[in-house]
């Protein structure tokens, strides 16, 4: 969603990766490389996995079965089978193929995993990951699969299947490549990866972890916090579209009396971009109304509330980023244990709270541009901005399209994290569903940037009438002027109906690129 950067180089070391990382790996190719100290510590663990491998005492994942059938010990030449057929069954994802972002992302994350030498995997393995991740080499994940405990197994499952030079991949041109005709294999070999062996305890450390959800989640978060700056600016241009004050924005009234600081930083943002403004001027004295409606005077606390959520979900992620999740794990002393960390709960929890907080920033949008297209209600504006209203229609539908997103996103704010779904024999009996959840949080993410896209074609519209209907008297402040400049250059303002889906559209694109922002930073300096 956010404007691209210059490829950059992600290195891997034993102690973790930022957020920023993993952006930029998921969303603009950085290379990645890892570390020799994080090397040498993989090859060091590894040694205890080989301890355990020949030792006569059953040790999970590594001479026993999975999950339900953890109970059968396997003997030693049954074991590369052992981790084959445990890759190849846990391949068994259905539906559409996600996103090629959501695939890399998941890669890194479980890359970043087995370099902390907590797994007992081969430093084959991982470097094998890494190379196929600078290939630009692609697996194909498919929508379901995953119930966000034991880790994302399916989705992971398939990303491991590429590894043995098995299953689908996309590669760096957009071709498909899996079956017979065009096998994974010659994908690999065209750049130079030789497919992997997996030995003890690969398969199960290549599937073990949170990484799907996880990065849909930091994602999900770098999105929400363009976002909630755009909605912010659209909701300052809605006030001067509907002549409302922007006296309740001061200060003085949030931080101090009601100290979140969400809050306080929606505010600032609207009171900057409202600063100067001719057109919350013109009424400041003799207005005869006491108090603008909610959607306009409580737009800071509610896309404030938003932003505090957004915090509470970075430090979770960031906690996550933190974690070795693998079942069984190596601990420092070289003891293999096992353990529930695979679990998604915490994550499954903030990404359901940001399904929440997009659909509400939604809802109070759509309200507001509902009112600037409402006569009754909009302070002297015509019928849905239409230019002659009877035979336009105006923005009458881009509204409709509005709430169709907003019904959507109710909709998908319902927690999946909630639904838990017994698996494996009743082994397997409270899952996570975070996978789920950061599915629908990417759609409801999504609908709240189309959402804006609306509010700010409605507002600016609403904006040049008041301007044209003044004679130019009533002109925005230098922001909203901004703002004007670079939606105008792609975007139409006011006049006979037209063909407006393509001009939402570029909307969309302005606001999901961070244009807008930048636009409305031009002159208030950097937002909050």
């Amino acid at each position: 969603m956010t404007a691209a950067v210059l490829s950059q180089e992600v290195t891997l070391s034993s102690s973790g990766v930022t957020p920023e990382d993993v952006i930029a790996v998921a969303r603009h190719n950085a290379k990645v490389t890892i570390s020799e100290e994080a090397l040498a510590g993989v090859e060091r663990v590894r040694a205890h996995i080989e301890a355990l491998a020949h030792s006569e005492t059953p040790a999970y994942g590594i001479s026993t079965g999975f999950g339900a059938l953890a109970n059968r010990h396997i003997p030693e030449d049954m074991r590369t089978q052992l981790q084959k057929s445990l890759i190849r069954s846990h391949s068994a994802g259905m539906g559409p193929a996600v996103e090629r972002e959501v695939v890399r992302a998941l890669m890194f994350l479980r890359a970043k995993t087995l370099a902390s030498g907590r797994t007992g995997v081969r430093p084959v393995v991982v470097q094998t990951m890494v190379d196929v991740l600078n290939a630009g080499i692609t697996p194909v994940v498919r929508e379901f699969g995953s119930l966000g405990c034991s880790g994302d197994l399916a989705p992971l499952s398939h990303c491991a299947l590429v590894l043995m030079g098995e299953g689908e991949a996309v590669g760096p041109d957009g071709t498909h490549f899996g079956g017979k005709d065009r096998p994974v294999s010659e994908l690999l070999a065209e750049a130079g990866i030789t497919p992997i062996e997996l030995a003890e305890k690969e398969g199960l450390a290549l599937v073990n972890g949170t990484d799907g959800m996880l990065g849909m989640l930091l994602m999900a978060i770098a999105d929400l916090r363009l976002l909630l700056t755009t909605a912010d600016i659209t909701a300052a241009l809605s006030v001067e579209g509907l002549l409302g004050t922007d006296q309740v924005f001061l200060p003085e009234l949030h931080l101090e009396l009601r100290p979140h600081p969400g809050q306080a930083a929606s505010a600032d943002n609207m009171l900057r971009v409202l600063a100067n403004s001719p057109i919350v001027a013109s009424h400041r004295v003799g207005d005869s109304r006491v108090q603008d409606a909610y959607s306009l005077r409580c737009a800071p606390q509610v896309a404030g509330a938003a932003r505090d959520t957004v915090d509470h979900a970075l430090m979770v992620a960031t906690r996550e980023l933190a974690a070795a999740i693998d079942n069984p794990v190596v601990l420092p002393d070289g003891r293999v244990s096992s353990n529930g960390n695979f679990h998604g709960a915490p994550v499954a929890y903030v990404l359901d709270f940001l399904a929440i907080v997009a659909a509400d920033v939604a809802s109070i949008a759509e309200r507001r541009t509902d009112r600037m297209l409402d006569p009754a209600r909009s302070h002297g504006l015509p019928a849905f901005l239409a230019g002659d209203p009877g035979v336009d229609s105006g923005l009458m539908i881009a509204q409709y399209t509005q709430a169709g997103l907003v019904s959507d996103s109710k909709r998908l704010a319902v927690p999946a994290s909630v639904d838990s779904i017994p698996s494996s024999a009743m082994q397997e009996d409270h899952v996570s569903m975070g996978w789920h959840a950061a599915r629908k949080l990417r759609r409801s993410v999504e609908n709240l940037r189309r959402v804006l896209a609306i509010e700010l074609v409605t507002a600016t519209r609403a904006i040049d009438m008041r301007t044209a209907m003044s004679d130019g008297v009533l002109v925005p402040g230098p922001a909203g002027a901004a703002v004007l400049e670079v939606l105008r250059a792609t975007v139409q303002g006011p006049g006979s109906d037209r063909f407006l889906c393509p001009e939402l559209e570029e909307a969309d694109r302005l606001v999901g690129s961070g244009a807008i922002r930048a636009a409305a930073e031009r002159a208030t300096g950097p937002l909050n």
